[in-house]
């Protein structure tokens, strides 16, 4: 595997996950401006507060391809509620002040600002790494550049569907983590994964040196021991716990977290 060039974000990604003091490193989803931009400002912080080691923050997007529906849902309210890319960034700052902020944005919002520009207002924000769901690895030479040169993590996705000799060529180039999806589809809470996470997450660690985190259908806390049981680095969580920030707020997601925290020490 080659050697990765020195990046401040990968690195402060990288002690998250072994500081994490737990089996697995926990990575709550969050819709940037959902409900509102205060609401999910304070929803981040229910996650720190509850436990969390790193935030994955999306940027709501008017075709969301990669989002089930209450992904979907929360990013539709979003954008009406006035949310932009510029804002959420700055929700990443604000939230990077606390942990590691892994933004999740489609391309074509990047390619909007341009690859450069976009990261380093990312770097500038203070977030940690970028996630692009929609962008071809054929395609993603520019924005790893880009991320690399501003010291942001570019984290590839790979799924279980990816052949072995493109999941080593993903895995090689991959920054800060690999966010390894853990069924075919799009994200979404599911009733029975287990079976599938053993075989997910062994192909991926075998064609990276970055942890693996393992996503997509993860939505409670017998769910994510089961992920650090099958050997994932890290767990992200996504539709269960925006569904409770529509239905319940911080306070309901606080509790979600650091449930889903006991159960990966």
């Amino acid at each position: 595997m080659s050697t990765l060039p020195a990046n401040a974000g990968a690195q402060r990604i990288a002690d998250a996950f072994s500081g994490s003091g737990k089996r697995a490193a926990l990575m709550p989803y969050l819709m940037g401006g959902f409900p509102d931009l205060q609401m999910s400002r304070a929803i981040g912080e229910a996650y720190a507060d509850g436990g969390a080691d790193l935030v994955e923050l999306g940027v709501p997007f008017s075709d969301p391809l990669a989002d089930g529906p209450v992904i979907q849902a929360a990013g539709t309210r979003a954008l009406a509620a006035g949310a932009t890319r510029a804002a959420v960034i700055a929700l990443a700052g604000a939230l990077a002040e606390r942990l590691p902020v892994v933004l999740m944005c489609y391309a074509n919002l990047v390619m909007a600002r341009g690859v450069e520009r976009f990261a380093a207002d990312l770097a500038a924000a203070g977030a940690s790494g970028l996630i692009v769901p929609d962008l071809p690895f054929e395609e993603a030479a520019d924005t790893l550049a880009a991320c690399d040169a501003a010291g942001l993590a570019l984290v590839p996705l790979v799924a279980p569907t990816t052949p072995e000799e493109r999941l080593g060529a993903i895995g090689a180039r991959a920054r800060g983590f690999l966010y390894t999806v853990s069924v075919t589809g799009t994200t979404g809470e599911r009733a029975g994964l287990s079976d599938a996470f053993a075989g997910v997450v062994a192909r991926a660690k075998a064609h990276s040196s970055v942890p693996v985190a393992l996503g997509f259908g993860i939505a409670t806390p017998e769910h994510a021991a089961q992920a650090a049981d099958a050997g994932a680095d890290g767990v992200i969580v996504g539709s269960r716990l925006v569904r409770a920030a529509g239905e319940g707020g911080a306070e309901a997601v606080g509790e979600l977290v650091q449930g889903l925290g006991d159960a990966l020490r």
